[in-house]
């Protein structure tokens, strides 16, 4: 049997990582684009456009790679290696239309 202080910290924990889940942002392809093309032009500095964008450095250069890693696959030809999607897709997994695969 629990006690009470247990029982009120997992509940605590619960709240807070519901309440994170929930305002989590979720960035469009274009946003994504726009913030790593930023970041290649190189005016500023990587960690200066993270913290103007509020995004943390990794997620930056998982961005980045990702970006990258589909401009290369796409250049070389196989348009449905990006993100494992279909032909239709492009980076970051969406299609030309900029929606995500059904």
């Amino acid at each position: 049997m629990r006690s009470k202080v247990e029982r009120h910290s997992e509940e605590a924990e619960k709240a807070v990582r519901d309440i994170r889940r929930a305002t989590r942002r979720q960035y469009s392809a274009e946003d994504k684009v726009r913030i790593v093309i930023a970041g290649l032009r190189g005016e500023d500095s990587v960690a200066e456009l993270c913290r103007k964008e509020g995004i943390n450095q990794n997620l930056y250069y998982r961005w980045s790679k990702d970006f990258l890693e589909a401009g290369k696959k796409r250049l070389a030809g196989d348009q449905g290696a990006a993100r494992g999607g279909s032909p239709a897709q492009g980076a970051f997994g969406r299609d030309a239309a900029g929606e995500p695969p059904a």
